[in-house]
């Protein structure tokens, strides 16, 4: 297990099958860029226009109504 575990930390894919069946996949850990506090701030402003109703935004009342139809 070791020597998959730095095959896949040196980017190499596994497939682990049973029974010939594919049942799970051994993939290279990718670390996510971090964000500042700012950068996530600006994020939920941005998510917050959407369902505050400002003009030109999406209108969660609206798509609940949709959905009723």
């Amino acid at each position: 297990m070791a020597q998959i575990a730095d095959n896949a930390k040196d980017g190499a894919d596994f497939i682990v099958t049973t029974h010939e069946n594919p049942t799970a996949t051994i993939l290279p850990f990718e670390k996510k860029p971090e964000i500042t506090r700012q950068e996530a701030l600006e994020k939920l402003k941005e998510l917050r226009k959407l369902y505050r109703g400002e003009p030109g935004s999406f209108n969660i009342r609206e798509a609940i109504e949709d959905g009723r139809r």
